[in-house]
């Protein structure tokens, strides 16, 4: 309501008579004030609205003069991941044997949070070191590897996982939910409380973020992370090269030894 407000003091015109032209100059006088791709875009959507409610709930014969193709473009933030340093830092903070498990194989797996706490133990298969994900996002399964340290970790937790008949790899160990399947949420609020205690800016997708760009760093091609990560496009997957500059460094160099040894030799 408070950006409809704006609109109709703004408008020349009556709002009846309100026509694409005057959109367009709505969107360039919001820009002028600096104002984010957002929070455009929730003006333009709240005005969207506005003129579909005349339409339809009033009757008032009147063609939306906001089209669905006004809305500004927002940039997508690059995906952030964990330094050595600070990954070293906040596994030396998890103590409890379960969540040692539990981030470890996020971050050497790239599982989704959803996915680790669906996890149950037959998807486990500890001599293949590998894990099936099933029903991740888009409904899709994959099938992901563990790492030496990941696959210590997950058999000291199911070493000390107490006697129980359910069926989920990850259980809560303590209050009236013990032996229940610990939740995403719950899962969370460990990541929360880790981070906290190691004074750094991480959540549990940053562990995938990170195996990505690690991977990418030590020369995996992105068709093969594309495929480890579940990713339905591989745009999606070469976000990581924008902030892999040490693939990019790794890269230049191998190549201008060769151009360099071309050029002497000639």
């Amino acid at each position: 309501m408070n950006n409809l407000k704006h609109f109709a003091i703004w408008l020349p015109v009556p709002v009846e008579a309100v026509c694409n032209a005057q959109i367009l100059t709505f969107i360039d006088f919001l820009r002028d004030k600096r104002l984010k791709a957002k929070t455009v875009n929730c003006y333009l959507q709240g005005i969207r609205g506005f003129y579909d409610y005349l339409y339809d709930e009033e009757g008032i014969q009147i063609i939306n003069p906001v089209k669905r193709g006004y809305a500004l473009r927002q940039s997508k933030p690059l995906p952030k991941y964990l330094k050595d340093h600070e990954i070293a830092k906040l596994f030396e903070c998890i103590k409890k044997i379960r969540d040692q498990a539990i981030f470890k194989m996020m971050l050497r797996c790239g599982l989704r949070v959803e996915e680790m706490a669906n996890l149950s133990r037959e998807d486990v298969y500890l001599r293949r070191r590998l894990i099936h994900v099933k029903n991740g996002k888009g409904n899709k399964d994959r099938v992901v590897f563990m790492s030496n340290d990941a696959l210590v970790n997950l058999i000291a937790y199911l070493e000390k996982r107490f006697s129980s008949s359910e069926e989920k790899l990850f259980l809560v160990e303590k209050g009236i939910c013990r032996g229940k399947p610990i939740s995403v949420r719950g899962i969370q609020k460990r990541m929360e409380y880790y981070a906290k205690k190691a004074g750094l800016k991480v959540s549990c997708h940053h562990l995938r973020h990170t195996m990505a760009t690690q991977l990418l760093n030590a020369g995996m091609d992105l068709v093969s992370i594309q495929d480890l990560l579940g990713h339905t496009r591989i745009k999606t997957t070469e976000r990581y090269t924008k902030v892999s500059n040490v693939k990019v460094m790794k890269d230049y160099f191998k190549a201008i030894e060769l151009v360099m040894k071309r050029s002497t030799s000639n």
